[in-house]
């Protein structure tokens, strides 16, 4: 036989065994207490209770006899109806049964409903985003603010998390050899009330966001939803403009990198936060728009789908958009690909043979060409990443990388306009060279344009504010910035392309193609000789003069005598460039 003790004088409160029961280990057989504080006396191994030997009420010292067992002599004892009762209070059980409401697998009809359509459940969509593992949940538990309406078991049922899905976690880790992939994610939930912003998840993307600007991580906000709901009634407000969400959203801008992943109807609120994002990922399904067809209905301006709310095509072609993709899964593999620009170098890249630049340019100098082509060939194979490619079409703009190292590019399209700066193209550059100034990454120009879109055309769409303010924006450059002149630099156009001047680039070289002037060549012969060529009577002496003297403009202006005069730095073999980059990147580190 043996005895199982008291550990401390106290009072016997409780005992919950019976003389000749079979008891587990661990199985609690009285409660002891002391100083208010019950202290579970527990079996120390599996046995038979033979006798007890206090009863509730006594007073008992240290080391006192509490009840004799002797060791079971049976493989299974089979716990008791009140040992599961018992279980069944464990807090930490509760807790997971309350997680539990959290797997999609207990909301069947909303997985149909999702599947459907076509798109992924909100936590598939973190866990293809997220490194495994390494997603920290934040406010899981928390329910939608309608108590005073529903019982807290349906709120518990049918609006997990509110609707918002939010934590930390690391994306693209094993893929940087340096820096680090530590980020915030957001994800707005559809099948929780249409993705809606309710009171607590405005509460809980308030204290997200406050997290990234202490720690200064990166955010992605999967943003499809309806905007504000308006069947939160347990707060009392009558407005809610007291929220301060999207101020502290914005206050992120610069600081950090955002990205706006949008799939799906995405209204109003939902649609501010991913339009202050710096970029917006969307798929082909998307409707982004800053109301939905109930407000807009509501403001009597007329019935629509919610298809007909900013579909893609419209947002593609107006700069909304910056990349448009199939759907949710790609828009993940975009997304983590455009925040590894920012997180550091790769460990691994492949280069293309750089001799084929040397044939890149036309020997014809009026002939267009591709210059996404020279982009792809001239960075690290598979590299490139284009934004907005759809707007602002006469000017490209790309994330890239040499030698694993990550770089912004802007490049003149001389397929589109011939490579002119139009507003739109000012307006992209501006907000592309801003991002990459915040961010610290370095900026590659590759030079080809005629100069700035001049006409009435032009005029009419704002051109002397847009394209001026990209003197402003290179006058406030922070980062080094390497310009190539691939063949055209004229006029203004040429100087908003190389920050200013020839002079505020880190250096300025051409390719042998490369050709310069104040203005057009030929525009410029034409004014600057009008009243020689007007003198010639015959016109085809004037004609053959004309040429005579574009001739001369040319060789003037050719990139090897714009050296000659020290105007740039130099003119390279195209082989070189990327050493030309990759030197002067170095000396700022």
């Amino acid at each position: 036989m043996k005895y199982q003790t008291a550990p401390l004088a106290a009072v016997v409160a409780e005992v919950m065994v019976t003389s000749g029961e079979a008891v587990r280990k661990g199985q609690e057989l009285m409660i002891l207490e002391a100083m208010k504080m019950e202290n579970a006396i527990c079996a120390e191994e599996d046995s038979i209770v033979t006798t007890i030997i206090v009863k509730v009420g006594d007073t008992i010292v240290k080391g006192q006899r509490l009840l004799q067992y002797k060791i079971s002599t049976s493989n299974t004892i089979e716990p008791r109806v009140d040992d599961i009762q018992n279980l069944e209070g464990d807090p930490l059980l509760e807790l997971t049964k309350r997680l539990e409401y959290l797997k999609d697998s207990n909301r069947p009809a909303a997985v149909e409903k999702r599947k459907s359509k076509g798109q992924n459940m909100a936590r598939e969509n973190l866990h293809k985003l997220v490194d495994e593992g390494s997603f920290k949940e934040y406010g899981s538990l928390v329910i939608a603010a309608q108590r005073t309406r529903r019982s807290t078991a349906d709120l518990i049922k049918n609006t997990p998390a509110d609707g918002l899905i939010m934590g930390t976690a690391t994306i693209n880790q094993d893929g940087i050899a340096t820096g680090t992939g530590d980020c915030i994610v957001m994800i707005y939930d559809y099948t929780v009330l249409a993705g809606t912003q309710g009171t607590m998840n405005h509460h809980k993307m308030d204290r997200m966001l406050h997290i990234a600007q202490k720690n200064k991580l990166p955010v992605i906000l999967f943003a499809e939803g309806g905007g504000g709901r308006p069947g939160d009634v347990d707060q009392k407000t009558i407005a809610g403009l007291h929220i301060s969400t999207f101020v502290e959203f914005g206050r992120l801008s610069g600081m950090v990198p955002v990205i706006a992943v949008v799939s799906g109807y995405c209204f109003a609120g939902n649609a501010a936060l991913a339009g202050m994002a710096d970029v917006i990922i969307a798929t082909e399904d998307s409707s982004l728009g800053m109301g939905g067809p109930a407000m807009i209905e509501g403001g009597g301006l007329g019935s629509y789908h919610p298809k007909e709310v900013g579909p893609p095509a419209i947002h593609i072609e107006n700069g909304v958009i910056d990349i448009l993709v199939k759907d949710e899964d790609e828009a993940i593999v975009v997304a983590k690909k455009y925040l590894s620009y920012f997180q550091g170098d790769t460990k691994e890249y492949t280069v293309a043979d750089q001799s084929a630049l040397r044939e890149a340019i036309p020997h014809n100098r009026k002939r267009a060409y591709d210059i996404r082509s020279i982009v792809r060939l001239l960075s690290d194979t598979d590299s490139t990443l284009e934004l907005r490619a759809d707007y602002g079409k006469g000017l490209l703009t790309y994330l890239v990388r040499i030698e694993g190292k990550a770089f912004g590019l802007i490049a003149n399209n001389p397929t589109y306009e011939a490579g002119a700066i139009n507003s739109e193209n000012a307006i992209k550059a501006n907000a592309f060279i801003k991002l990459c100034n915040q961010h610290q990454l370095p900026i590659i120009s590759l030079v080809d344009t005629p100069g700035i879109m001049v006409g009435p055309q032009a005029e009419a769409s704002g051109t002397v504010r847009h394209a001026s303010q990209l003197f402003i924006t290179g006058a406030q450059l922070r980062v080094p910035f390497y310009a190539f002149v691939l063949r055209r630099a004229y006029g203004l156009g040429a100087m908003a392309m190389l920050g200013g001047s020839t002079r505020v680039p880190d250096f300025v070289v051409a390719w042998p193609t490369g050709e310069f002037g104040a203005m057009g060549l030929e525009g410029a012969v034409k004014l600057g000789f009008r009243k020689e060529l007007e003198a010639i009577e015959d016109l085809e002496e004037r004609e053959n003069e004309y040429h005579k003297m574009v001739e001369l403009a040319y060789e003037r202006g050719k990139a090897v005598s714009m050296a000659s005069m020290f105007e740039i730095d130099n003119v390279i073999d195209p082989i070189d460039t990327r050493s030309w980059i990759l030197l002067a990147h170095r000396q700022h580190q």
